[in-house]
């Protein structure tokens, strides 16, 4: 792998939805992005996509797996924002990874966007030793070497990884020429991968954070509650500020025009250390999938 140098760590206040992280390639990538899974109906993602750019957002987040590219890059490209001004990022299927298959599954996914590029391209679940024995580690290995050429070809920003833990990244950078700058993980406050937050941190690795809210479970959670009457916000807002607060970049997903905009609406207000120590404390609850036991 080759030795891109190290950035030291360190959490970025975010004052605007406008505002960016910065990959450690030097891609800026917008702080707060609008996730799309399950908005597969077309009328919906469209007016959906069309709202959250109306609203501030310029990320837009989105899989082949999630059955709505087309509609997503109909949104994009009708939304009368310049398209270098919006940040798209695409995943790799599991059912395409291989050198070749991924290749492949990204240009389907391109031409069902009508883009010439994409912002970011990610591995959406690592093959695991459950479902492929002893050729988990090629399999990855073969996926990240396709994402590395889109990269070098031009045709996507920057590349990544969804749903890896450590030993599933150090198997990557074994044979890579450079390292993952982002990992798409699900966290939010009942759900904090200590062991994956601390080896991006060092590797400078972004952490995204999709199911932000715990898909809807910490939205029901009384400490939450409780601390966000005191900032007169929602447990949305809560959720989504405290992650900003920890350099993490959430992907906050809906259909309905005021959660859009409330999700948005989250740079108006710091929680303290001490509530942030809180919401750290909270009750933990379970992952929806183990990247170690998945099968699918």
């Amino acid at each position: 792998m080759s030795s891109n140098r190290r950035k030291k760590h360190r959490i970025k206040k975010v004052n605007s939805i406008n505002d960016c992280y910065e990959l450690y390639n030097g891609v800026k990538i917008p702080c707060e992005g609008f996730g799309t899974y399950l908005i597969d109906d077309e009328d919906d993602a469209i007016r959906a996509v069309h709202t959250a750019i109306r609203m501030g957002y310029r990320h837009i987040d989105t899989a082949s797996y999630y059955q709505n590219e087309e509609s997503i890059g109909h949104a994009v490209n009708s939304c009368g924002v310049p398209r270098e001004q919006l940040f798209v990022t695409g995943k790799v299927w599991n059912s395409d990874r291989g050198y070749d298959q991924t290749l492949a599954a990204f240009d389907k996914s391109l031409k069902k966007l009508g883009l010439d590029y994409m912002d970011l391209y990610l591995i959406h679940w690592p093959a695991n030793p459950k479902q492929y024995r002893e050729d988990w580690i090629t399999i990855n290995q073969k996926t990240w070497k396709a994402l590395e050429k889109l990269y070098s070809d031009g045709l996507v920003r920057a590349i990544g990884v969804s749903n890896f833990t450590p030993k599933y990244m150090e198997v990557l950078m074994e044979t890579a020429k450079m390292r993952p700058m982002v990992d798409q993980i699900e966290y939010h406050p009942g759900l904090m991968r200590d062991e994956t937050i601390t080896f991006c941190a060092e590797q400078d690795i972004l952490i995204e954070a999709w199911s932000p809210l715990g898909r809807g479970a910490m939205l029901k959670n009384e400490t939450l509650a409780k601390i966000a009457k005191k900032y007169h916000i929602t447990v949305a807002q809560l959720c989504l500020r405290w992650e900003l607060q920890k350099g993490i970049l959430p992907l906050p997903k809906s259909v309905k025009d005021y959660r859009i905009r409330e999700n948005a609406d989250i740079f108006h207000f710091d929680i303290t250390p001490e509530d942030m120590q809180a919401i750290d404390s909270i009750e933990r609850v379970p992952a929806k999938h183990n990247p170690d036991t998945v099968i699918f």
